[in-house]
């Protein structure tokens, strides 16, 4: 044993125990292109739903790759925070990391908001492609960092629609980041059941969307003294979620 971790592999169908999976066309090419696994090596199956499964490849050819399943077990590497993240959209590869870092950091959940000062505008078409390719980046951070269920990332909704909706869910605790916030995340009590966190895109909320965010029940929160880009302040409020009421210990 050299000590490397297996490879992980997402797959979405149903795995039995002691039968065989076949891998997606795309899954394949990466598995016997990419990482250039061969017969005989061992990897790790998991659904998403919250178990893996050992397997190993049975047998590779173009554009197809048969897996040998054996047993299945149930591990639990999820948070006992319950996070859901509220990211405005950010441009770029800005997106895409805040969504692999925040799938690693714990969260349960990612909603991408359009809102007033947001860069990017997408129209129903584009956003639809841009929510199922987020969600491939959630997927693959869960086959790298050992989550075994893997977090939605929700439609992409306006603010204001977003908020209606935020204002029928049940939260414990609604954050709202704001370097202008008096309160820190160490100044809240521990919270009894789901979090929102409400970051927002490379311009900031709008004063309105802070105002109307305040209303809808959120707390307004800083972090420390400096201003943090888009992709850094979600990301460094769920490290200190983490540490103080998560598994950070």
């Amino acid at each position: 044993m050299n000590g490397k971790s297996l490879t992980r592999i997402y797959f979405p169908g149903e795995i039995l125990a002691h039968g065989e999976c076949v891998l997606a066309p795309d899954q394949a090419h990466h598995v016997a292109r990419v990482l250039r696994l061969a017969v005989g090596e061992a990897v790790v199956l998991f659904d998403g739903r919250g178990s893996e499964h050992s397997a190993v490849i049975k047998h590779i050819a173009k554009a197809r790759v048969t897996l040998q399943v054996g047993e299945s077990r149930a591990v639990d590497r999820e948070s006992p925070l319950a996070v859901t993240l509220a990211q405005g959209i950010s441009s770029g590869d800005r997106m895409d990391f805040t969504i692999q870092k925040a799938v690693e950091l714990g969260v349960v959940a990612i909603r991408p908001l359009a809102s007033h000062r947001s860069v990017v505008r997408l129209d129903a078409a584009r956003a639809l492609k841009r929510a199922a390719h987020w969600q491939a980046v959630a997927i693959a951070a869960c086959e790298q960092c050992g989550r075994n269920t893997v977090p939605q990332v929700l439609p992409v909704m306006d603010f204001t629609g977003w908020l209606a909706h935020e204002a029928r869910q049940a939260a414990a605790l609604r954050v709202l980041l704001s370097p202008e916030a008096q309160v820190t995340l160490g100044g809240l009590s521990r919270p009894s059941g789901k979090v929102t966190l409400l970051a927002g895109p490379e311009g900031g909320l709008s004063p309105q969307e802070q105002q109307d965010a305040r209303s809808t029940g959120f707390t307004a929160v800083k972090l420390g003294p400096r201003t943090l880009r888009t992709e850094t302040a979600a990301l460094a409020a769920l490290s200190a979620m983490q540490m103080l009421w998560g598994d950070f210990k």
